[in-house]
């Protein structure tokens, strides 16, 4: 949610991004977790979502998963995806910023980061442009760039991914 002229703005910070990093818990997924009995807890993904980082990758777009929980649910996902990093039981998420830009040869402007909570914040801030679901808690809605249509859980990956890619010419 954009109004008009922000919309160029984005679209030509669209055109820039060389790699999305996205938190996963409320953007990725629901944030919700499933707990059986033995207290193993399951994840729901969206496959949209997967289609959307190969669609990226194809453009020479990377990916990168950072999550606050430390969870192997996480890393398997992230395998099966081919994603360029997946960071798990990150606290602080800024801190990572210029690790991930040395390793994948990036600038902070040429970086999307899609996050829906307060520990979101700093990393938001710091790089070109940010995104959050529809859901996303009221201070990030505040400092981010792009507001999505739809929740987490619910495609936002690929919400995002369609935009940047809107910004490429086909080949």
């Amino acid at each position: 949610m954009v109004n008009s002229r922000s919309k160029k703005n984005i679209l030509i910070k669209c055109k820039k991004i060389k790699l999305v990093i996205a938190d996963v818990d409320g953007v990725l997924t629901d944030g919700g977790m499933f707990f059986s009995q033995k207290g193993e807890f399951l994840k729901k993904f969206n496959t949209r979502d997967g289609m959307g980082v190969e669609l990226l990758s194809s453009k020479g777009i990377r990916t990168v998963f950072v999550s606050k929980e430390n969870s192997k649910i996480v890393q398997m996902r992230a395998k099966k995806l081919n994603v360029s990093g997946c960071y798990v039981g990150v606290k602080k998420k800024e801190l990572l910023l210029q690790q991930i830009c040395k390793k994948l040869r990036v600038k902070k402007h040429e970086i999307a980061y899609i996050g829906d909570d307060v520990n979101d914040l700093k990393i938001m801030k710091a790089v070109g442009l940010s995104f959050t679901p529809k859901d996303g808690m009221e201070p990030i809605k505040k400092i981010a760039d792009y507001v999505c249509k739809l929740n987490g859980g619910e495609g936002v990956f690929r919400e995002i991914s369609n935009l940047i890619l809107s910004t490429r010419t086909s080949k």
